[in-house]
């Protein structure tokens, strides 16, 4: 059970969040103080901050997790990811840059017009919030397991801290913090996995060799050979083929990492564009790591209890909680929750505040009004996105299988969002109002496809609906153009 000195640890390190939140409040005096800290965050710092947005709670509970009780699978990702951010370093940030984009709708207004940044916007807000919502309450579940607390009072402490931090410090607090959460989870999740080779007899040999004798270490899956008689339906049906892993973390990841403004406001938050792409490059190091580390977690809780058959255990998005109450000294509990706490508060309020400000509120709804007044409503929006976020978090408590859902989620719309970018970057096309249409045309298919694949009446895998999303918005906008927009002047 907890003890003082682990809750000790905790409370400390929220303490740190306010702080530094507190902090920064004077130097808020206009938007690009809040949204973009003026460009002047060390490129490292960068770094860290958006390894940690992308290193969120689901990564802490529910890798582990699907490393107990399947397999490193997962890892596939990671190599079409770290392909997706070197093609977001060469294409997407240069344009970024030289447009000057606070968000990274705006280039879609200056390439398209306000239709494609609007409709982008929107497509973000539902996108990150859903998505954001799992991670939270991911994050609540795992604390409520450890805390023997209901999951509604985590999730309305974890969203005040938020709230509070970020609305008084903006993305520098957000940056700043996001350097301390990603120390935290490195340094919690490296001691973990030392601790649990101490427990295991055999130590950290034996905990590899047993969770590889019972294929929880088995990394690539091969797929059946193309002469087998269900090739073409596992290709289509089954999500963790090598071919299909690579190819979705390579089309999936260069729509996360290039069309969410959450994970691509850290980038723009650094002087030159040169920095950024340096920035981003450098990240899969730290990724690579992180999952070195949390999957290493999970073959060493599948030798634990393998080792100590008479333990009941919960189930899988559980565990690791489970471990943490259960088996942990305490001060290393601590600082285990803490991690996992901090990256429940990593939350993208000030992004959606940005896109909000940036792209809806003061281009559409009211121009003209002073700096001050903009910075007031983007303090608003923080408060109004975190209570949506939390009544989100609350609503998917009720699901099972963390991981795999956050990725659903963005499949339905993430296709669209990258096949608009890619318009934009790669093409001559002068549409707007079609680029808007194919968006939402595409991400209707991709939801009804979901729904049907979801309750059994089709075989198809969720990740092919990134791939199909953005494919058909590059194919369905320039059929659409004649129909919804005049031809423009060069």
């Amino acid at each position: 059970m907890l003890t003082w000195p682990d809750y000790a640890v905790v409370l400390a390190a929220l303490a740190v969040l306010v702080v530094i939140g507190g902090v920064f409040t004077r130097e808020q005096r206009e938007t690009s103080d809040f949204f973009l800290a003026r460009r002047r965050i060390p490129w490292w710092a960068a770094c860290l901050s958006f390894l940690a947005t992308e290193i969120s709670a689901v990564t802490i509970i529910s890798v582990p997790a699907t490393a107990y009780s399947e397999n490193w699978e997962y890892a596939q990702f990671f190599i079409g990811s770290s392909l997706a951010k070197f093609v977001v370093a060469l294409l997407f940030i240069p344009a970024f840059y030289r447009y000057n984009c606070t968000t990274i709708y705006e280039f879609l207004a200056h390439r398209f017009g306000t239709a494609s940044q609007v409709t982008a916007s929107i497509f973000f807000f539902v996108t990150r919030l859903l998505g954001s919502g799992v991670r939270l309450m991911a994050a609540c579940v795992a604390v409520a397991v450890l805390l023997g607390w209901p999951v509604w009072p985590t999730i309305v402490i974890f969203s005040l801290v938020s709230i509070v931090y970020i609305a008084l410090g903006g993305v520098k607090a957000v940056v700043w913090t996001n350097v301390f959460q990603a120390l935290m989870f490195l340094v919690g999740g490296a001691f973990t996995v030392t601790f649990l080779a101490s427990q295991i007899d055999g130590g950290l040999g034996a905990m590899f060799r047993t969770a590889a004798e019972a294929g929880r270490l088995n990394v690539i899956n091969w797929g059946p050979a193309p002469s087998e008689p269900d090739f073409w339906r596992r290709l289509v049906s089954d999500p963790s083929i090598v071919w299909l892993a690579v190819l979705n973390g390579l089309v999936g990841s260069t729509a996360a990492f290039g069309t969410d403004h959450d994970l691509m406001q850290r980038l723009l938050t650094v002087e030159t564009r040169k920095q950024s792409q340096r920035t981003l490059a450098l990240t899969p190091i730290g990724t690579l790591v992180t999952l070195a580390i949390y999957l290493s977690i999970g073959a060493g809780l599948f030798t634990f209890y393998t080792q100590h058959p008479g333990q009941a255990v919960p189930r899988p998005d559980e565990i690791f909680p489970f471990f943490i109450r259960t088996a942990m000294p305490e001060l290393l509990r601590g600082l285990m929750l803490a991690a996992i706490v901090l990256a429940s508060i990593d939350s993208p309020l000030g992004s959606l505040s940005a896109s909000f400000v940036t792209d809806i509120y003061r281009p559409l709804l009211v121009r003209g009004r002073s700096e001050p007044h903009y910075l007031w409503v983007s303090r608003a929006a923080v408060i109004g996105f975190g209570l949506v976020l939390a009544l989100l978090a609350w609503g998917f408590s009720f699901f099972s299988g963390f991981l795999w859902l956050a990725f659903k989620i963005a499949g339905v719309t993430f296709g669209s969002l990258l096949g608009v970018f890619l318009l934009g970057l790669i093409t001559r096309a002068q549409a707007d109002r079609a680029n808007a249409a194919a968006m939402i045309v595409m991400a209707i298919v991709n939801l009804v496809l979901l729904i049907l694949s979801e309750t059994g009446r089709i075989g198809f895998g969720w990740s092919w609906l990134v791939i199909l999303g953005t494919a058909g918005t590059m194919l369905l906008a320039p059929l659409l153009a004649p129909l919804f927009d005049r031809p423009r002047l060069p």
